[in-house]
């Protein structure tokens, strides 16, 4: 890999600079300045049927259950590396409802501010790739609890009580027009409260189908963002910033993400940073994978992984989220923290589910070379 605009500089932004909110006493785990943080993440978790193994949907009369969804995937990774997470969303008054939230209280992520609806829960359907054969997702969440949600029965004081760090996606604006309205209520809030807020902006071209565009609101959105998170189509179609930037390639050119991640701060003054995933797709199987971030100041650039026999590529970029969260908060240099969100991420094409199951300890071995998978005992 070239690294002739990586800078391993470790003269990074002070935490401060980073997590605008100050830290309330009540947060948990310490950032690296000695700050308590507590993170929040907003959107919709889903039942996840998977046809098992590499089955095509319905070959066999089994389907694998599981609950998934971006940004729940982000709390479950940090409450995996110890850090004070909770989840808001709306869910179904129902046993399913009740369920999810079992699920993610067994992994530590706090649902108290959960609230209860009308409507139902969201399902998506998985079919796993292999060799050319690519993966596929079919939807199946209108007139999920969520979608339904009126802004006006949520309360942002409440939601944001003690939280010093909000993260959403652009899954969650796309799902309806009260949900694309609580989204941006949610970010607005956020910035008065001085919360940092980090925006995976994860374009979803199946889901924007009630009249407005990707562009339309995630631009609106942008300018609430702190810390933006992407991979190249994500920028080109949700906030229409573009570069000669050849997707389908499998080979990706550092230097053009050095000038889209410079057009994108130039656009959003208030935007302190973006990470941009690359993912090299020779198949299903096989992807080369890193990322690159550009805090104004430096532009960094990952070690690249060649991701074999990938197991689960679904929740992917949601470990990476997670990762850079838990880095920016607990590493002295940017290029540490980058390496831990690329480190988690790869990490994560080798678990089923939607869930990073790993926690700090396995990213920084990973992270120090050890990369070789033999047993340990």
């Amino acid at each position: 890999m070239t690294e002739s605009n990586v800078n391993m500089n470790s003269d990074r932004m002070e935490p401060a600079h980073i997590a605008v909110g100050g830290g309330h006493e009540q947060g948990g785990q310490e950032n690296r300045g000695g700050i308590k943080m507590k993170v929040l993440t907003f959107g919709e978790i889903m039942l996840r049927l998977r046809a098992p193994g590499h089955e095509r949907f319905f070959q066999s009369n089994m389907m694998e259950a599981t609950f998934g969804g971006g940004e729940a995937n982000v709390a479950v990774s940090l409450a995996n590396y110890g850090m004070d997470t909770e989840y808001f969303t709306v869910l179904p008054d129902n046993k399913l409802g009740t369920e999810c939230i079992h699920e993610l209280r067994r992994f530590g992520v706090d649902t108290r501010k959960i609230q209860r609806g009308p409507g139902r829960m969201g399902i998506y359907f998985l079919e796993n790739g292999a060799n050319q054969l690519p993966s596929k997702v079919i939807y199946d969440r209108a007139y999920s609890a969520i979608a339904l949600a009126k802004p006006e029965e949520v309360d942002w004081n409440r939601v944001f009580e003690g939280v010093d760090w909000f993260h959403i996606t652009g899954i969650t604006p796309a799902i309806s027009e009260t949900a694309m309205q609580l989204s941006l209520d949610s970010v607005k809030a956020a910035r008065e409260k001085g919360i940092t807020v980090s925006c995976d902006l994860n374009y979803r071209k199946n889901l924007w189908k009630y009249g407005k565009k990707a562009a339309e609101v995630m631009r609106e959105i942008a300018e609430y963002v702190d810390v933006a998170v992407a991979n190249e189509e994500d920028v080109q179609k949700s906030l229409e910033i573009t570069v000669d930037v050849n997707v389908e390639s499998g080979e990706l050119s550092r230097e053009k993400y050095h000038v889209l991640s410079d057009k994108v701060l130039e656009t959003y003054p208030n935007m302190k940073m973006i990470a941009i995933t690359l993912r090299e797709s020779h198949s299903a199987d096989w992807n080369g994978w890193a990322a690159c971030l550009n805090d104004r100041e430096h532009f960094y650039v990952s070690r690249k992984y060649e991701i074999r026999d990938i197991v689960d590529r679904v929740g992917g970029g949601d470990s990476f989220a997670g990762g850079l969260i838990y880095g920016l908060n607990h590493y002295e240099d940017t290029q540490s923290a980058l390496e831990f969100a690329v480190a988690a991420s790869c990490l994560k094409h080798s678990i089923i589910g939607d869930f990073n199951r790993v926690d700090a300890s396995d990213v920084e071995k990973l992270m120090g070379g050890d990369g070789t998978g033999r047993v340990q005992r």
